[in-house]
Parts: structure tokens; C-alpha cells; sequence
């Protein structure tokens, strides 16, 4: 059969469509039938059920009118009797729809601006749908792009296939941008939104310096060198740490290049940082003390539980390690994820006589001895009363002029100061109403028994109702700032493990769950006898 001019018309308008916006052209037909469907429903009636059909191959439209079989007819429009449907189709029945082909119309003026708005409605719905479907899985890509235009100091990049924008807050500090321009971004997050698919590119992203460095690196890209953690101050300074997989391979050196080429191409693209490449290692310690770098380190000790580490550095290196506006001690606290004290030895020497002073003076109260007797358990260690009540009393009659007698009565005196306060700390418990049900708790103290009255703990409920941050506190990151929030036994030296199981003591205890069973006891195999 021969196709018509506008049949034929009809076709490469859709084909033009489809190319130019990079959409299917079954989409194109879909959406040219819904706009005849709506053109062909002002014609019959809003109320009519119409189908359209247009041929592929041939571009042939066809109009078709549905009728549901009833045994009610209620709307002649849309319903038809099951005897009439018979006489269309023997085998239909009640619930069916019967189609009637419509005779083809001319379009008033109206219908076909109508027509006109479905299409180009459906057209860019399909291509947001197509922009969103090709960006989504591309999150966390460098890519290149020429910028369209500049709105209230965003940055809209065309990328060919689609826009992109790059916020503010996004762009590395005094950068400046014209149209026309070719800019490299880091495709942070793509979302759908009311006026279509939005992609939010970052040139300030750590991961933009990890991915620049993997198009300079070839090792990188190889994945010889691993890129383990990144911290920025954009357009100011960076850290990156990196390893090496193979030990014959230098990752610093590797990531520098030869004369500084590899380092420089990625100082130049974004603006000048400065960029310390520092090797990662898997001992916090040694890690923390090269992200410091280029400050010298004398001491560190490093708490687990909070994540915190105390760096004692040389008088004169005190600004170098902090950094102009702590910036060097603020990037490598971030790229370990540690929070980093910094003293100087003066500073370190100063709070260890004040400890020692304190244990000093702690001893003399709570023992009823001399400043001398004080400073001789200070300086040999010992950290509290508890630790003499329960020492080894050989280990006692080895200090300086110690006996057996002296030892003996140090640690009696010792474990009478802990009688008292345990004492002092029950009658404290009963006065906040703290039931008796929750000593007997697995771990519970009465020290414990204390603080959860003051915090309204006051049953073995209480305790199993309770959250391990309850307990122990928890930790807020933001902006490169840890924040410490306290729990009910924060200072009592309590890691989270131990909450957790004291917790779930509390709910066995409150017959909210069942006790775990132990785990079996594999026994050794005897040995055959010969």
C-alpha cells in the first residue's frame, strides 16, 4: 500500500523527534496517539473511551471507540448491551470491552494546539526519563562539560546530552567562570525533581582530587596504588593518603611523578592547592604522625574507645603541626578520622606533674599518709586507690623503703577507704530509690546504682529500656568538628562492648529475651593409646 505525504510526514517527524532528543521513537508514536486520543475526545465527547492506533510502517492513523458489554446500559457512549456486542463479536460477554472503528476527522484549530501541548509534554517527560536513567548510575564520575550560563553564582554546565549545575558552595573559592568555558566536575548526586532530572556537580568533593589523581596516576587507575582517604580545604591545601600494593612501587613518588608533572597537573586544575601525598599505614599511630607532616612528632597516645590521640611536638613546632587557622591539624584529623590534641613538651611535662601531684594528694586522704609515702606510690605507678587494695602486697614490700608490715597496712587502709565509700555510695543509692533487683544485674556497681538514679534509672526496666549511647554518649562529626555528647556513666571507663552487655543482662534479667546458650566446649580428641 502506498504511504501518503502525510502519513509519510508523520513518520519523519517522529524519527526527527526521537533523534534530536535522544528518545526511542516508540515513545514518539505513544505520545502522537495520546495527543490524537485527547484531539479525538473533544470531537466524540470528554466522556468516550477512544483508542488511536498509528501504523509504524505505514503511518495509518485509526480511530477506535470502546464500549464496556453491561447488562445496565446507564451511558450510551460507553456502555453497550451484551445482545448488541453479540452481533459485533458471538463470544462476548458481560465486562468486555467492544471496539468501533471511528471515521477520521479534520482537526479544528483547538484540538490540534491541544494535541500540540500532549506532544511536547510527553516528549520532554521522556527525555527527562532517558537524562535521569543515563546520569543515575554515573554518580561519583569526572566529567567534562562547557558552561551554558551563570545564575546567582551557579555555574549551569551543558554536557551534551543533558545540564548539570554546579552550586556556589560547590566551586573552589575565587573561582571565576564564562560561557563557553570547558570545566571538569565530580558528579556528586543526581535526583529527580518536579522540573526534571537534576545532576549536582562538585569541584570542591575530596573524591574529585582522588578521581583527578586516577587520570594522572597510571597506577591508580591500574589499581597498583590505592587512594585510601582524601581531606580538602578547597583552594587552599589538601592531604591525600595513598598505598601501594606493590612493595617495589614508591606510592608518593609514583603519585608526584617525574619532576612533580603527575602532582602538578592536578595542582593546576584545581586552582593552585597545595596537595601533601602522605602514606597511609595500617598502625593509627604511625598514620596520624606522617598526616601531621610536615611538623615533627615526639610522643603520641592514642585513646580507642573515644577516637582521640594526644601529639606531643617540639616547642618551636607547635604552629607548624596546628597550621594557619589550625588548617593543618583540622585536614589531617580528617583524613585519619581521629580527633588530634596537640601539646607542646612543656605543655605535656606540666600536665604530667599536675597528674602526679593529684594521685599524690589522692592517696594522702584516702589512705592517711605523708606527702612522702604519696609521691613514692605516685612515681611507681600506681593510678588509684583500687589498684593498691587489690596489688599483689609482695609487689608493695618491693618499693624503696617499704616493708612487708608497711605494704600490708597500705593496702588494709586501701581496702577500708573502698568499704567506706562503697557504703557511702549504697546510702546514696537507696536515697535517689534505686531498687535493690538492679544490683544483681551481670557487671552493675554500685557507683553504676548511682548514677542511674540520678538519671532516673531506677528499676532493671529502666536499664533494659535503655540505648548503649544512653550509657557510654555518642559522637556528632560535622564540618570537620567532633562533638561529644555524655552518657549516664561517661567517665566510668566503659566501652560500649561492656554497655551493650549490661544492657542485655538487664533485659534476660526483665524476661524480655532468653538468655543466649553458651557456646559448646569443642573437646580435645584423646590420643589413641599404643
Amino acid at each position: 500500500m502506498a504511504v501518503s505525504a502525510n502519513r509519510l510526514e508523520l513518520l519523519q517527524i517522529a524519527e526527527a523527534v526521537a533523534r534530536e532528543k535522544s528518545i526511542p521513537r516508540e515513545i514518539v508514536l505513544q505520545s502522537m496517539e495520546d495527543a490524537l486520543q485527547k484531539a479525538a475526545r473533544s470531537r466524540y465527547g470528554q466522556e468516550t473511551e477512544i483508542k488511536v492506533d498509528i501504523n509504524p510502517r505505514t503511518g495509518e492513523i485509526k480511530f477506535w471507540r470502546l464500549l464496556l458489554v453491561a447488562d445496565l446500559i446507564e451511558n450510551d457512549s460507553t456502555q453497550i448491551t451484551l445482545e448488541d456486542a453479540r452481533k459485533k463479536n458471538p463470544a462476548a460477554q458481560v465486562g468486555d470491552w467492544i471496539s468501533e472503528q471511528l471515521p477520521p476527522f479534520d482537526f479544528g484549530r483547538i484540538p490540534a494546539q491541544s494535541a500540540k501541548q500532549v506532544i511536547v509534554q510527553k516528549v520532554r517527560e521522556a527525555e527527562r526519563d532517558r537524562q535521569y536513567q543515563e546520569y543515575k548510575d554515573r554518580i561519583g564520575e569526572v566529567i567534562n562539560g562547557v558552561v551554558k550560563r551563570v545564575e546567582y553564582g551557579n555555574v549551569i554546565v551543558d554536557l551534551g546530552r543533558g545540564e548539570a549545575i554546579i552550586r556556589r558552595d560547590e566551586q573552589i573559592p575565587r573561582e571565576m567562570f564564562r560561557p563557553g568555558d570547558r570545566v571538569r566536575a565530580y558528579v556528586y548526586d543526581v535526583r529527580r525533581e518536579q522540573r526534571g532530572p537534576q545532576i549536582f556537580l562538585s569541584r570542591t568533593h575530596p573524591q574529585f582530587m582522588a578521581k583527578l589523581f586516577g587520570q594522572e596516576v597510571p597506577e591508580i587507575y591500574d589499581g597498583i596504588i590505592e587512594v585510601k582517604s582524601v581531606a580538602r580545604d578547597p583552594g587552599s591545601r589538601a592531604k591525600i593518603a595513598v598505598i601501594s600494593r606493590d612493595s617495589s612501587i614508591d606510592p608518593v613518588g609514583a603519585c608526584v611523578g617525574m619532576r612533580g608533572s603527575r602532582v602538578q597537573a592536578v595542582v593546576n586544575e584545581l586552582q593552585g592547592e597545595k596537595i601533601d601525598i602522605i602514606p597511609w599505614s595500617p598502625d593509627a599511630a604511625t598514620f596520624i604522625v606522617n598526616a601531621l607532616q610536615p611538623a615533627e612528632v615526639v610522643k603520641v597516645v592514642l585513646d580507642e574507645d573515644s577516637s582521640r590521640i594526644e601529639v606531643v611536638v617540639p616547642d618551636d613546632q607547635l604552629s607548624l603541626a596546628i597550621g594557619r587557622r589550625g588548617q593543618n591539624v583540622r585536614l589531617a584529623s580528617q583524613l585519619t578520622g581521629w580527633d588530634i590534641d596537640i601539646l607542646t613538651e612543656a605543655e605535656e611535662s606540666e600536665r604530667r606533674q599536675k597528674e602526679f601531684q593529684e594521685r599524690t594528694t589522692a592517696f594522702m586522704q584516702a589512705l592517711d599518709v605523708d606527702e612522702v609515702v604519696g609521691q613514692l606510690l605516685a612515681s611507681e605507678g600506681f593510678r588509684s586507690v583500687e589498684e593498691l587494695a587489690f596489688v599483689d602486697p609482695a609487689e608493695l614490700a618491693t618499693i624503696e623503703g617499704f616493708d612487708q608490715d608497711t605494704a600490708d597496712e597500705i593496702q588494709n587502709r586501701a581496702r577500708e577507704h573502698l568499704a567506706r565509700v562503697e557504703a557511702e555510695l549504697d546510702e546514696r543509692r537507696r536515697e535517689l530509690g534505686v531498687e535493690d533487683e538492679l544490683r544483681d544485674v551481670d557487671g552493675v556497681t554500685t557507683a553504676m546504682l548511682v548514677k542511674f538514679g540520678e538519671n532516673e534509672v531506677k528499676t532493671v526496666e529502666d536499664l533494659a529500656g535503655c540505648a548503649t549511647d544512653d550509657l557510654v554518649g555518642w559522637s556528632e562529626r560535622k564540618d570537620g568538628e567532633t562533638t561529644k555528647h555524655a552518657g549516664f556513666l561517661d567517665g566510668m571507663d566503659l566501652s560500649r562492648e561492656d554497655a551493650e552487655a549490661l544492657i542485655m543482662s538487664a533485659r534476660v534479667k526483665a524476661g524480655w529475651i532468653e538468655a543466649p546458650e553458651p557456646a559448646p566446649v569443642e573437646e580435645e580428641a584423646e590420643a589413641p593409646e599404643t
